[in-house]
Parts: C-alpha cells; structure tokens; sequence
C-alpha cells in the first residue's frame, strides 16, 4: 500500500535546552517523527520480538513499538527518578510472583495481620492495596442484573400498559433481556460448536499421533502418509484444517478446551438468572455510603490464583522488575504497584469501581489503570464523581477502550469521563485503544475500540508477554493491555519528572506520540478503513521517547 509522508510532532525538533538555574541537565535528543516514510515490515517476528515488541522502537524495527529500550538507552542511563505508587483496579494480584514482589506497594502504616485498622484510613490490614470483593470470583453481567431487579415489576408487560413514571425503566428492561437473549444464545452456540469440532480431533489426532509415533506433525508430514485407509483419509482432513488454527495439534485441541470452559463458565455464571454471587460479600452495591467491605487478601480467594490472572498480567506489563534476569521487563523502573480488587470475572459494580478509585487517590496512588468496562451502569454518577475526585487530587487515570470493534462515540461504555461526545467531566481521565505488531493497515487491532472523541491515543495491545500467577507468563491481548502499557509511561514522566501535573501528563502522552496518515482497518472489518489520524482525539500511539523529551521541555 502506499505510505504518505507527514510531520508528526507538535514538539519542536530543536534540541532542548536547560533553563537558568536548573540542577538537571537538559535531554539532548532529537524527537522521533516522519514515520510515514518507513517500509513496512515484510518478514515475521521472532519469539523474542514478539515477547518485547511493545517496547520497540518503529524506526529501527519497523513495529510499532512505545521505544522503551531507546528511552533507557538513550535518555536515562544517567538519571534516577522517585518512587511512583501505581493503582491496579483490577481482579487481583499474586503479589508473591518472582517478577512482581519487589514491586508490590506496602502500606507503611499498617501492621500486617493484627486485625487493627492501624492507619486509621476505615481498612483493616490493607497492606497491599484492598479486595473490594472479599471471595467473590464470578458475577453477572450488568444487564442480567437488570433482568432479575426489573422482572418482576415487567415481566409479561407491554409499554402500553406500564406507567409514564415507569417507561424508561421498562425500556431498559426489554434491552437488557434482548442483549441477554442474543449473548447466551451465542454462548450456548459457541460451546456446542467447540465440543463439536473437540469431538471429532481428538480420536483423529490419537490415530494419527499412534501412526506416526509422535503427538507434533505438519500438514507436509500429513500429506506424505501413504496408502492411508478411507478413516485415515478423514482423519488427516480433519488434522490438516485444524493446523489452520494452530502450529501444531495439541495446542488447538488446549484452545477449543478452554473455549469450552470460557463459554460453558459464561453460561454458568455471567448469565445465571438464580444466583446471587454477592450474597457472601455481605454488602448493599446499591448503598454508596457503605464504605467499608471486603478484606486485604488482594491477590482473591482461589489458592491457584486463577481469578488474579488478568490483574497480575496488567501489572507486570506497567512494572515487572526490569533486568533481574528473569521473566521480562515492565515499562516502568520506579512504580510500586498498588492492589485494588474490584473486578470480578463478569461485570463489576459502580460502587465498587467508585470506592477503588477514591481508595487508591487517598492511599497516595500517582497514576490508576482501569483495565474493565461495560455497557451498562445503574449508578454512573458515582463512578463519575469519583473520577472527578481524582482529577482534583492531581491523579491519573488510564482507561482500556474495550474489545468489541465499537466506534465509542456511537455507543456509551462505562467507566468514562464523558457523556456520548459531551465535555470531559474531569481532566486527568484518559482512554487507550489497541495497536497491533503490524505496522500498516493492520496497525490497529482488530478487536480494539476507537472514537474521534471517547478514546485518546493508541498502546501496543496485542498479543503481550507478561507476567500471570504462580510465576507463569503468557501471551494475553486486549485494550486491558494497552492502557497498563501507557500507564507505565505515564508513571515514568511522573517519577522523572514529578513536578508536572497529571493533565499535563495525559497532555504530554496524547501529544508527543506518532501519528500517521496511513488507513488502517476498523473493527476488523477491510471495508471500514479511516486513516490512523481520525480514530482517536490525539490520532497518536503512545511513545516513551518522545514522551520523556517533551516533558523534559515542558518541566522547565
């Protein structure tokens, strides 16, 4: 395709100089810009770039890339910055993992277990952050919990025949049953057809495997059977689709196992009409003034740490300990990560999201990652009151976009700090949408959300190494990654640079990344391309580099 030329930063390309009576000395570099007159990149990635391809730099590698190792190599090999205290709203952390523990933030005022509130702050034995969720692990969607609070006031009703006081409320209803009706059915389709096709690879891959005498073949290795018997022949059909979806058989039939449990765990849970999980909490999530629930066990109930999974990835990609010889690196040197558990496995409540946010700004968090969303909220005012709160308190908030391919500034997702495209409600709010590895037209992620108005820049959110419980990493991908990704930047200019604001960090982070003119694919749909400027507020990816240059600029 063709690549068209552009200059790219608001930043001046002159070198930076210091100002009078200034005890640091100036950054001497040169921003990054002009990438649209970069190849693109025609060969794969190695095992190793994709395990660090977020922390590439574009014009080097030709990924798109946040240039991490630049920014170390080049700007601060010199400099020391502060401690950072960095909230995790998440579903919890295993604070014990061999890349996670020396970065875990600890409550200096607390006394760890003497079931005293030492620092007085209404939290018992908060010393690592706070489970707002005490041992619940799965929950309802938003709007199932709207099914079982509005059903029997509606159910067999018509609009007609419900009061004018009562209308809005029954409209909701019949929306949330029709999207509850469409997601289980779709769910209940999916597992079949996963069990399904399960069914048919398993006594075919045991056949095969038998007649090879190894459980790993290729599709060259499948064709080269000789002589194979009609049940042979279907069986190396069925094997040699499979290899479409895999490199290698048991890794597919370990994906369309763990699809099964995923939908069959959605089915169970997410869409459960019978079950109340919050039940054991004890808690009202219709009281806001009921503050003080849950427990410090931030890490959750299950002792194989399974639910704490996408909360412990978040945080290693913000602040795994860097260069220990270990696991991998995070973005940021000088974060110590505070755990708030409020996110359970199905959609979280406004209360609890409210509460974390207020406990991690009182707690002395910097910067909050909210790696969640929905599409429903019985008590957004809550949520965006508390968001407001942070703001005035001079804190951070970065917010993954969603994985649904929705252009925002059509639809309301919840948390956010707007209204449709209205006016921000708080200044230090900012929303991240998902870059792939492949510089391009496939540059944006298929899954990710986008919008001129409701989401701010772009992070590297696809298929990302990090950290996961039990001193395990894996491959995970989302917007839910993309934010941590820029939220270990905006910790960096905040330890290195700590007399800036948190808006003038946002500012910094939407400013001083890269930008290009080249049409990527929407939604993961080729007839609906836009060129990368228009799909978000900043048309920018998120840069270290570039980011530590401007703030160097702007802090004198």
């Amino acid at each position: 395709m063709k690549i068209v030329r552009t200059s790219l930063l608001a930043v001046s390309t002159a070198l930076i100089l210091a100002s009078c009576g200034s005890s640091v000395a100036p950054l001497i570099s040169t921003p990054i810009e002009n990438i649209d007159t970069l190849p693109l990149k025609t060969t794969s990635l190695t095992e190793a770039q994709y395990k660090t391809w977020g922390a590439s730099d574009l014009l080097a590698d030709t990924i798109p890339g946040m240039s991490v190792d630049k920014a170390y190599a080049e700007l601060l090999s010199k400099r020391k910055g502060q401690k950072v205290i960095v909230a995790v709203i998440d579903s919890g952390i295993d604070i014990e993992h061999e890349d996670l523990k020396n970065v875990i933030w600890v409550n200096k005022g607390e006394i760890a277990g003497n079931g005293i509130d030492d620092d007085k702050n209404g939290y018992i034995d908060d010393v690592h952050g706070w489970n707002f969720l005490g041992d619940v692990v799965a929950e309802n969607m938003e709007y199932v919990r709207y099914i079982k609070k509005l059903g029997p006031k509606f159910e067999g009703k018509t609009e007609a025949s419900v009061s004018a006081a009562d209308r809005a409320d029954f409209i909701l209803y019949q929306k949330a049953k029709a999207e509850y009706e469409k997601e289980y059915q779709e769910a209940l389709g999916a597992k079949a057809q996963y069990e399904q096709i399960l069914a048919q690879v398993k006594p075919s891959h045991a056949a095969i495997s038998k007649k090879l005498g190894k459980e790993n073949y290729t599709k060259n290795e499948l064709a080269a059977i000789q002589n194979p018997t009609s049940e042979e022949q279907q069986h190396i059909g069925v094997l040699t689709q499979m290899l479409n979806f895999g490199d290698a058989v048991p890794e597919v039939i370990k994906q369309l196992s763990e699809g099964i449990e995923y939908f069959g765990g959605r089915l169970d849970t997410h869409f459960n009409l019978e079950k109340d999980f919050r039940t054991v909490l004890g808690d009202n999530p219709d009281d806001i003034n009921d503050k003080f629930y849950g427990n410090g066990d931030v890490d959750g109930p299950d002792a194989k740490k399974v639910d704490a999974r996408h909360g412990t990835h978040v945080a290693g990609i913000i602040a795994a300990e860097r260069n220990n010889g270990i696991g991998m690196n995070g973005v940021a040197n000088n974060a110590e990560i505070m755990v708030v558990r409020a996110v359970p496995d199905g959609d979280e409540y406004d209360k609890d999201i409210a509460l974390a946010i207020r406990y991690a700004v009182d707690n002395g968090a910097k910067v909050i990652n909210t790696s969640f969303g929905k599409y429903y909220s019985p008590h957004p005012e809550w949520v965006w009151d508390a968001i407001k709160y942070a703001s005035d308190k001079d804190v951070l908030i970065v917010n993954a976009a969603g994985n649904e391919g929705y252009n925002l500034d059509t639809i309301q997702v919840y948390p956010n700090d707007q209204k449709g495209t209205g006016a921000e409600m708080g200044n230090t709010f900012i929303t991240i949408g998902a870059l792939n590895y492949k510089y391009g037209s496939e540059m944006v992620a298929d899954f990710s959300n986008y919008g001129k108005s409701n989401v701010d820049v772009f992070a590297p959110g696809v298929k990302i190494w990090s950290t996961t419980p039990l001193n395990t990493y894996e491959f995970l991908q989302g917007t839910s990654m993309a934010a941590p990704a820029v939220s270990g930047v905006a910790a960096m200019i905040r330890s290195y640079y700590p007399g800036l604001s948190a808006q003038q960090v946002k500012q910094i982070l939407m400013d001083s990344g890269l930008s290009s003119k080249t049409p990527v694919v929407l939604g993961g749909d080729a007839s609906n391309t836009d060129n990368f400027t228009n799909i978000s507020k900043s048309g920018k990816m998120v840069n270290l580099y570039n980011a530590l240059i401007m703030a160097d600029k702007m802090s004198k």
